[in-house]
């Protein structure tokens, strides 16, 4: 009897120098699944209550996080590739947090690569039920170099900026719900 606990004991306090794996599970003592850590062929599709429901197409390597439930709420997602020519054409970074019940809220984001340059924080309207979760804030920089803080309405349209270009400038617009600028403040020219 004495052996039989001692044994169970190291096997459950193993410790390794290194440990090489396609996919890692992290579960609760109940088998409920919390994590995933996954290269970019292993990573699953949408995960609710344990079960894959949604296969989505997912390129890249990461680690996905899981609620009580051992449904999805988020995750950190990385990538970077080039073509033959020797162009950057996969390139990013994403951390992720997710509504209870609901789809993505919270992205850090990063970007850089031949089609898009930006970085930031958006924060999105998620609602239950709807399959598109409109982004409602946006905080960072863009493709042309401004940095920019957009909130926009429930049909994620600009309708206020605040931007400084990369020459300095800065401005404050106000949007209609057609994207129009109806008011502008800039700082006057010294």
């Amino acid at each position: 009897m004495f052996s039989y606990l001692f044994l169970k004991i190291n096997i459950q306090q193993e410790t390794f120098d290194q440990i090489q794996a396609q996919q890692i599970k992290i579960v609760e003592p109940d088998g409920t699944l919390r994590m995933i850590i996954s290269n970019s062929k292993k990573l699953p599709g949408v995960i609710v209550h344990g079960k894959e429901v949604e296969q989505v197409d997912r390129p890249q390597a990461g680690m996905l996080f899981y609620n009580d439930e051992a449904s999805e709420n988020g995750g950190l997602i990385f990538s970077g590739s080039k073509n033959d020519k020797g162009e950057v054409v996969n390139s990013g970074a994403s951390l992720s947090f997710d509504r209870y019940g609901g789809k993505q809220e919270v992205n850090l984001i990063g970007v850089k690569d031949k089609d898009n340059r930006f970085a930031g924080l958006t924060i999105s309207d998620s609602r239950p039920g709807e399959r598109k979760t409109p982004d409602r804030v946006w905080v960072g920089r863009n493709d042309d170099g401004s940095s920019e803080m957009a909130l926009m309405d429930t049909s994620e349209k600009k309708r206020i900026v605040l931007k400084v270009l990369e020459n300095g400038q800065s401005s404050v617009s106000f949007l209609d719900d057609k994207g129009k600028i109806v008011s502008s403040l800039s700082p006057k020219p010294k």
